[in-house]
Order: C-alpha cells, then sequence, then structure tokens
C-alpha cells in the first residue's frame, strides 16, 4: 500500500509533462452537437388521444416570466434573471406539435406588429404597381381561444442536503439543491372572455454534486497523499419549463374534454 500511495505522485506528475493529465481530462464530456429540440417529456404525449374535428385555431400573446427572481448566487449580485424570457416559443411549439400538428394551429401573435407591418408593406407594393385594382390580401386567420399565461413563481434552495463518510481519510461525499418554478395556463374565450379551464404546474429542478476524497499520510507522516474529484450536475431550467408547459397543456386537453369544450376521437368501430 505505501508503494502505491508513494508511486501516485510520480505518476500524476508524469502526466502532466507536455499536457494535461488525460485520466483527468475529461472535457470531452461536456462537447454535444447541436440537435432539434423534441419535447422534454415525450411519454405526456404517446396515450394522448386524437382530436375529433379539425385542429383548433388559438392565439398565444404573450408567456412571460412574472417571478422577477434573479439568478441564485452566493458570492456576488447577479442580473440575470432565474427563468428564460422567451418562454412563449416553447408553449407555442408544443401546441404546434401535439398530437403531430392535429390539435391546434397556433396564429402569430407575439410578433402582431412585424405582421402587420408588413402587411402594410405588401399592400403598398401592390397598389404602386397594380393601381387601386390591386390584389387584396387575404384576412388573418383568427382564433376562437386565447392561451395566457405565465411563470408565476421560482424558489431556489427549497431543499439543500448531502451526505458523505471517511475511513482512514477516503470516501466519498453527496450534496444536492432542490429549486422550484410554478406556471400558470389558462384558456379564454374570444367570443365571450370567459376563461374556459385553467392549470398550475409545478416542477422541481436538481443540482447534484459527487465526489471522492482521499488524503493520507505516509513514510511517518513526512509526506503526503490527496486527491480530490467531483462531478456536478444542474438540471437545466429550461427543460424544466418546457416539462412544465408540456404537462399543462396535456392537462388542458384532459380538462377541456371533461367541460366539453372538443371531443376525443373515438376508435372505429367504438359505440358512442
Amino acid at each position: 500500500m505505501k508503494k502505491i500511495l508513494a508511486l501516485m505522485p510520480l505518476l500524476l506528475l508524469g502526466g502532466c509533462v507536455g499536457g494535461s493529465i488525460p485520466a483527468l481530462n475529461q472535457s470531452y464530456l461536456l462537447r454535444s452537437d447541436a440537435k432539434v429540440a423534441k419535447f422534454a417529456n415525450d411519454d405526456l404525449f404517446k396515450n394522448l388521444p386524437e382530436l375529433d374535428g379539425a385542429p383548433i385555431p388559438i392565439a398565444i400573446y404573450s408567456f412571460t416570466d412574472k417571478t422577477g427572481q434573479r439568478k441564485p448566487s452566493q458570492t456576488v449580485s447577479s442580473f440575470s434573471t432565474a427563468v428564460t424570457q422567451g418562454a412563449d416559443a416553447y408553449v407555442i411549439k408544443t401546441l404546434a406539435d401535439t398530437g403531430d400538428g392535429k390539435w391546434f394551429r397556433p396564429v402569430e401573435r407575439v410578433g402582431i406588429d412585424s405582421l402587420i407591418k408588413e402587411r402594410q408593406l405588401v399592400r403598398q407594393m401592390r397598389e404602386q404597381e397594380q393601381g387601386e385594382n390591386a390584389t387584396p390580401l387575404p384576412p388573418l386567420m383568427v382564433a376562437g381561444i386565447i392561451l395566457e399565461g405565465g411563470i408565476i413563481d421560482y424558489n431556489s434552495a427549497v431543499k439543500t442536503g448531502g451526505n458523505g463518510v471517511r475511513y482512514l481519510g477516503i470516501g466519498p461525499h453527496t450534496q444536492y439543491i432542490e429549486d422550484q418554478v410554478v406556471i400558470h395556463l389558462r384558456l379564454i374565450s374570444v367570443q365571450t372572455g370567459e376563461v374556459l379551464t385553467s392549470v398550475t404546474v409545478q416542477k422541481n429542478l436538481l443540482s447534484t454534486s459527487e465526489g471522492l476524497t482521499a488524503f493520507k499520510f505516509f513514510n511517518m507522516a513526512t509526506n503526503a497523499f490527496e486527491l480530490d474529484t467531483q462531478q456536478t450536475s444542474n438540471e437545466a431550467g429550461n427543460y424544466a419549463i418546457r416539462s412544465a408547459i408540456e404537462t399543462g397543456v396535456v392537462e388542458l386537453i384532459k380538462r377541456g374534454e371533461t367541460k366539453g369544450l372538443w371531443r376525443f376521437k373515438q376508435p372505429q368501430g367504438t359505440q358512442q
């Protein structure tokens, strides 16, 4: 044992010559190629029934961060927000992809100002080229329901803890921190302004740290060997928000069917 401990510092120093230590250089684990984002939780949509009818036009004007929370930091004051400011993109994508696009038809409202300006430019160009008999643009698609909501709460470090054990100066240790994000979704009737149904979803974010430490004296306490390795895993905030939004959309679909807002398509041969 003493011989092995005596050789370890020499091996580590030898690996440092001419570059980093191959055994400890794990930066390649962090590298990955860009990929198209899919559902955060595919299992939510596997058993979702189909809509009995045409896709439902739906408008999303905004889905913003209403928490005002800043990214938690124990050392400096952070001006970065704890959650994304563009969560409406996740909502639109979830609605557009639900049931392979057979459930909803999202209409553009987040960028409605840009859309109207562009239509005005097209109208002016046609009038200049074709005169008073210029071909008019078709009307914009209107939605029967509006989806409103946002990220309404973010709590950092709702749970913290860890454990560790050492024997003869050698042992593992773990730590964890749990945050929580809450979102709200509601469907509103365009004709009456009535809130048809609503849902609130909370999702926990878990950050963990695992490591191994070793500290040992040898050769009559004249030499020391120390080893410290650690790996930290932080659940991405965008994944938590996407997962919460997808859960909320599926729950709205189920509640809407219960309230008679729409019907699920029955399998062929099933009696109504």
